[in-house]
């Protein structure tokens, strides 16, 4: 307990001591002119800068969301040509026989 006493009079001590001496002056004076030089750099706080990441991020999502939903409409509104789908058919003792199907043929059958 006494040696607890002994360290938190010395501390004390000790910071007062430096609280009175020039270099407190000198840490003010430094602090001063590397506030004044950063406000002059126009930097942004650690606060502001993850408050801009945040919507940053939010804002590429809702992009991406907006190209997918695009995409999508454009697909719907003009469809691709579905290609020929072609079947190859073997008949006993002859040659394969090409049968061409399309779009069409399907429709045609339906």
């Amino acid at each position: 307990m006494i040696a607890k006493q002994l360290f938190d009079e010395i501390t004390q001590k000790l910071g007062d001591t430096i609280a009175n001496s020039p270099a407190k002056d000198l840490e003010k004076n430094a602090k001063a002119m590397l506030s004044g030089a950063f406000n002059k750099m126009d930097l942004v706080t650690r606060e502001e800068f993850d408050v801009q990441q945040q919507v940053l991020i939010k804002t590429r999502t809702k992009l991406n969301e907006l190209e997918t939903r695009l995409a999508t409409l454009e697909a719907m509104m003009n469809p691709k040509p579905q290609e020929p789908v072609v079947y190859e058919t073997f008949v006993h003792d002859t040659a394969p026989v090409e049968i061409l199907e399309t779009t069409e043929n399907k429709k045609s059958e339906d």
